[in-house]
């Protein structure tokens, strides 16, 4: 009985301080360049993927229009390129300085396999701990539904979408 006495404290008290010193002493990486902590790559796709399963709306108000698609390409253009990418330029020096990286979406598959409504979600929401920032409140629902359209079908994108994209970068 006094061994597993003794498990409990170190499995409840012990290891968790551990933690803690480990945190506290500055032993955690928490610059971009550092690896990621143990089991945290595991843990926040864990999180992420059970939060947009029960929360992503399933049918979009947006159809993916010839108009809706070439709106996307623009928004992304604007607000998710210096990230993202388009495709056809090295990654930019923010994208770069990103921990994690972020997905360049318009090269390979990008997240035109995933539902829109999963896409709308990430645009919306953010992504916690990334960089990605939630886009609620600073664009109306339906230019979030533009770009998660644009997403879901880029690679079928109508010329006007696609020279939007290759054209030159925005002004800042």
């Amino acid at each position: 009985m006094g061994k597993f006495i003794l498990g409990m404290i170190v499995g409840f008290v012990l290891l968790p301080a551990l933690a803690f010193f480990y945190v506290f002493f500055g032993y955690a990486p928490v610059a971009t360049a550092g690896p990621p902590l143990p089991l945290e790559r595991y843990m926040a796709h864990l999180a992420l993927n059970a939060r947009i399963r029960k929360e992503m709306p399933k049918d979009s108000p947006v159809q993916p229009t010839e108009a809706n698609l070439t709106a996307g390409a623009k928004l992304y253009r604007e607000h998710c390129a210096v990230c993202h990418g388009t495709g056809g330029e090295p990654k930019t020096a923010t994208a770069r300085g990103m921990f994690p990286p972020p997905p360049q979406l318009l090269q390979g598959k990008g997240v035109t396999d995933d539902p829109v409504g999963e896409t709308y979600w990430k645009v919306a929401n953010g992504i916690r701990l990334t960089g990605m920032p939630a886009y609620q409140g600073s664009l109306p629902d339906s230019e979030l539904w533009q770009v998660g359209q644009f997403l879901a079908h880029a690679n079928e994108l109508p010329k006007s979408a696609r020279q939007v994209v290759a054209g030159p970068a925005p002004a800042r």
